[in-house]
């Protein structure tokens, strides 16, 4: 297929199931800024993920969302110095070689603590290498998170220009 008219398809997952939470408000403002760089970002929430194992819900996401998609982005927020393992669950139970094989993939990490997730960050880069997806270089660690949402929107001009800068790179890519 030609590149100049192939569009690829971009899916954000915001990797909790916990309600309410500051990954989903990071996940949000990615999809605005994708979208205001002119590319239509998918957004997927594990809020409300109830699959388990592979049902017919899973099924259907799989087929609707994960298979098509072409590059993702992962927000992910530090769970005991990982990620959450609703999101785990979610990626062991796929068809990997139809969901991830040879996929584009953007590491978002986000804690309010100082490190921004760099374990989970690490962890998550060893699983994409092993499940053989193509890991973007530019790995952002989010950190003090909750002070940087204002109304669940990044204030602050120096963490804006990196994110902007890391979505740059990643339509690139």
């Amino acid at each position: 297929m030609n590149s100049s008219t192939f569009a690829p398809m971009y899916t954000i997952i915001s990797a909790t199931n916990r309600k309410g939470s500051n990954t989903l408000k990071v996940s949000k403002q990615y999809q605005t800024f994708f979208q205001e760089a002119g590319i239509a970002c998918n957004l997927y929430s594990l809020e409300d993920f109830r699959s388990f194992e592979k049902d017919e819900a899973f099924s259907q996401i799989e087929s609707d969302l994960l298979i098509p998609t072409d590059k993702f982005i992962f927000v992910m927020p530090e769970y005991n110095g990982s990620f959450p393992g609703i999101f785990k669950l979610m990626m062991d139970i796929s068809d990997i070689k139809r969901c991830w094989n040879f996929k584009k993939v953007m590491l978002v990490g986000v804690a309010n603590g100082r490190a921004g997730n760099l374990r989970g960050l690490d962890t998550m880069t060893n699983m994409c290498h092993y499940m053989k997806m193509n890991v973007y270089h530019d790995k952002l660690p989010l950190s003090s998170v909750s002070n940087e949402l204002v109304n669940d929107e990044f204030v602050h001009e120096h963490t804006l220009k990196a994110i902007k800068f890391q979505i740059e790179g990643f339509i690139k890519f």
